[in-house]
Parts: structure tokens; C-alpha cells; sequence
């Protein structure tokens, strides 16, 4: 990698020498799929382009409209392409191979940057990296004292059960009513069995299209692992026991029979389907995470409306559990990027982290808690339900799903858990604990 204070020099020395060309490039269009399109906003490309691939297609909207106002600020390129949601990894590998690659993209942790650190610029010592609360948010090749930043996380965040508490008061229930899987199983078999005198269900669809399988087959599959790592004190294994897998299938049991929707009607059921239930007041749990508060606010809900409680799964000590709270949101700068392309780009990134419109739209715009020094608190009622709990003593699930070996084994367990859902036997689930357990050994052999 590239050394930040060489790079500076040499960055300067290129804006010279484009300065005293007659012509200049602009940066490439690309056809990668796009959830939200893409966003090229016009600028001097003497000073550098940027060009960010997003990860999120929730926050597209966003990005768009930011990436114009800073273009028109600042007089510098920006393009936001957005993946659609489950081809990010598809889409950047594409996007990769064109000229005018992405020169900023996203690993979601150490198993997702392995692919990418041959592309990584060192972000040491950058302002961005000096920003960081703590040099605990950057994936680092090799031994810390190498000094070697391939990636630095932009946000940590918290997701659980979305809770709408005024559905939840019709029922005659109140969020704390329901401290452990227990009282959870409770409540929403009670709900269900009254849905059509209610007029709503217990959950939203679980839904196993590819929009939406993504909460199930990693965030919900980062319960059993955690509480497995837990066990045996380390924080990934080549083999795993499957030990709290029974409590695994039986929240998702759960998720399946107390919903608005057939578990045979679950593989084509989308994202946007379960939030659209959640909204028009269909379901009162609906998991997901702090990412999803600005779109329930823009489709007419309040922050007195609804709050986020821990996933439980019959495990661990429940009474003192928290959210399951972490990042797999990872920058990283594309060191094949010409000069003036890094140097913008990596402009961009301190102005996202230190100015007051940049923590602003980090903040209230995406909702996002960032580890930066100059962050914004947001006002995002999960992030503070978060905040609160860690406060009263419970302790937040950390995100292990960033150890799964693969795309492979989660696209295999979503499969596994789709047929399980849609006709749910002993045999069939057998054949999720085989997409768990087998294929776990076998992509972490091949990762090697």
C-alpha cells in the first residue's frame, strides 16, 4: 500500500500537471446493478472524482441527495451507485473490472476484506483514520505496529425487534411484558390467535426473497453463534457444534407461524413487503435494525410509536441481555485510483465526519451512530434504546456474522431455511443444520 504522507506530495504534484493540460477526464458511467440508480454530479475534474459504491439500499435516496449538494459545494465529482440488495459483492467485482472502478467501497469485515486488501490504500495516518474514537474500528493487514489500515468503520449500529408499542397496547400487552423468549412466545401466540379480532398479526412476513432473506440466514444466524462463541471463549471457529441451533429454529418457528403470512408464501415475500405490513399497522414485531428508523418516520410513524427490544432466543442470560450491536459497515479506498481521485475522495470521507452538514447527514439522514470525534448524536430512537440499555447493565450481542466463511454458506442456509419454512419437518430441518454446521466446515476449508 501507498504511504499517506508520499501520497499527499504526489497528489498535489498530479493537480499541477493536470492543471497545465488542455483537456481533462471526467469520471466513467458504469451499468453495475443499482437498486436507486446512480447519481453523477458535475464538477472540475482537475481536482479528482469520487465514486462510492453504496451498500445500503435503504439509504440510496439519501446518498443521491447528498452527493449532489457536495458536488455543488465543492465543485468535486461524486457518483453513489447502490447495489441492489444481496448483490453487493456481485456488483463491486463488476464495478472492479471497469475503468473508472468505485474508489470508495465497503467490506462488511475480516472475511469480506480478504477479497479486496490487494486493492486497499493505507489508510494510516489519514485524517479520516485520526478521527476514529478508536483504533479498534480499522481492520489492520498483519500485526498492528505494521501500521497497515485497509479499512475503517463508518457506523455501528444495533438491530432486534422493532416494536410497534401503540399495536402492542391494543393487545393488551407493554414491551415489559417481555424480557425473555418466554414471555415473547407468550405474547405473540396470544396476538396471533386474536388477529382477526385485533386486526393484526403478531409479526411481519419472514419474508425469504432475496431482499429480505438477509435478516434470517446472518442477522438471525448470528444468535446461535454467538452464544456458541460465547461458550467456548473465542470469536470464530473452523468447526462448529450447533449447540444452540434448537433455539435458533425456534424463534424462527416463531417468525413463521405467529406472521401475516403462510410460511409457504414466504419465498417470494420482499423487504419491502414486511416493512410495508409493519407501517400500515399489519404486525406489531418486526425484526430489523437502527438503519430502518428513517424510512418508518418517512412512511408516517413516531418515535412515541415505536422502540426495539433484544432478540431472545432461549439462551444465555436473557434478563441482562441487550441489542445485538456492532458494524460490518467498512470503508475502503481503491489504491488503483489515479492520485487526484484518492486525494478527493478521501476529502470526502473527513468531510462526512467532521463538518456539521456531513455529521448531520450521517446523523439524521441515515441514522447512523459513527465512532468518529466530532460525530453527531442521532436522534434515532433505536440508537438510544441502545444507549439506554447498555446503561442499565445489559450487554449488547456483538456481531459474529462477520466470521461466516462465505456467501456460499449463507445463500446455502437461506435456501435450506426457505423450503424449511414452507413445509416445516424434522427432515427438513435436519437439512438446515446441515447448511449450518457441514457447509460451515467446508467454506471455511476453502477460505484457507
Amino acid at each position: 500500500m501507498k504511504n499517506w504522507q508520499k501520497f499527499a506530495s504526489a497528489a498535489v504534484i498530479g493537480a499541477m500537471a493536470l492543471a497545465g493540460c488542455s483537456s481533462s477526464s471526467s469520471s466513467s458511467e458504469t451499468t453495475g446493478s443499482t437498486a436507486g440508480g446512480e447519481s453523477t454530479a458535475a464538477g472540475d475534474a482537475s481536482k479528482g472524482s469520487v465514486y462510492y459504491l453504496n451498500f445500503k439500499p435503504e439509504a440510496d435516496a439519501a446518498w443521491q441527495e447528498m452527493a449532489k449538494k457536495y458536488s455543488e459545494e465543492k465543485g468535486i465529482d461524486v457518483k453513489v451507485v447502490t447495489a441492489a440488495s444481496g448483490n453487493y459483492e456481485t456488483t463491486l467485482m463488476s464495478e472492479m473490472g471497469k475503468s473508472g472502478a468505485p474508489t470508495l467501497f465497503q467490506v462488511n469485515g475480516p472475511v469480506g476484506l480478504k477479497n479486496w486488501e490487494d486493492y486497499a490504500y493505507n489508510l494510516y495516518g489519514t485524517p479520516v483514520f485520526d478521527q476514529l474514537t478508536s483504533d479498534d474500528y480499522a481492520l489492520y493487514i498483519g500485526d498492528k505496529a505494521d501500521n497497515d489500515v485497509a479499512a475503517i468503520a463508518y457506523a455501528i449500529e444495533s438491530y432486534g425487534i422493532i416494536v410497534n408499542t401503540e399495536l402492542l397496547s391494543k393487545a393488551g400487552y407493554t414491551v415489559d411484558d417481555i424480557k425473555s423468549f418466554e414471555d415473547l412466545k407468550k405474547v405473540a401466540d396470544d396476538i396471533q390467535s386474536r388477529k382477526d379480532e385485533l386486526g393484526f398479526a403478531a409479526f411481519t412476513s419472514a419474508g425469504m426473497d432475496g431482499s429480505s432473506d438477509w435478516r434470517f440466514k446472518t442477522h438471525l444466524a448470528n444468535m446461535p453463534l454467538y452464544f456458541e462463541y460465547q461458550d467456548d471463549g473465542v470469536a470464530d471457529k473452523e468447526e462448529l457444534a450447533g449447540t444452540y441451533l434448537p433455539n435458533y429454529r425456534q424463534i424462527f418457528d416463531l417468525y413463521v407461524t405467529d406472521s401475516t403470512t403462510p410460511g409457504a408464501d414466504l419465498a417470494s415475500k420482499t423487504a419491502d413487503d414486511s416493512e410495508r405490513e409493519f407501517t400500515s399497522g399489519q404486525a406489531v414485531f418486526f425484526q430489523n435494525g437502527s438503519w430502518e428508523y428513517t424510512n418508518l418516520i418517512d412512511n408516517g410513524m413516531t418515535d412515541e410509536q415505536i422502540t426495539m427490544i433484544p432478540i431472545y432466543i432461549g439462551a444465555g442470560d436473557e434478563a441482562n441481555q441487550g441489542l445485538t450491536t456492532g458494524t460490518e459497515n467498512y470503508w475502503v479506498v481503491n489504491k488503483e485510483a489515479s492520485a487526484d481521485d484518492i486525494a478527493a475522495t478521501l476529502e470526502f470521507m473527513d468531510w462526512l465526519v467532521t463538518s456539521e452538514e456531513g455529521t448531520a447527514f450521517m446523523a439524521d439522514d441515515l441514522g447512523l451512530t459513527i465512532p468518529f470525534k466530532d460525530a453527531k448524536p442521532s436522534p434515532n430512537v433505536f440508537v438510544q434504546e441502545d444507549i439506554k440499555l447498555t446503561q442499565d447493565g445489559k450487554t449488547p450481542v456483538s456481531w459474529n456474522f462477520t466470521t461466516m466463511p462465505s456467501e456460499e454458506w449463507k445463500n446455502g442456509l437461506g435456501s435450506a431455511l426457505t423450503a424449511y419454512a414452507a413445509d416445516p419437518t424434522d427432515e427438513n430441518w435436519d437439512k438446515v443444520k446441515a447448511a449450518f454446521v457441514d457447509n460451515w466446515k467446508t467454506e471455511k476449508e476453502l477460505a484457507q
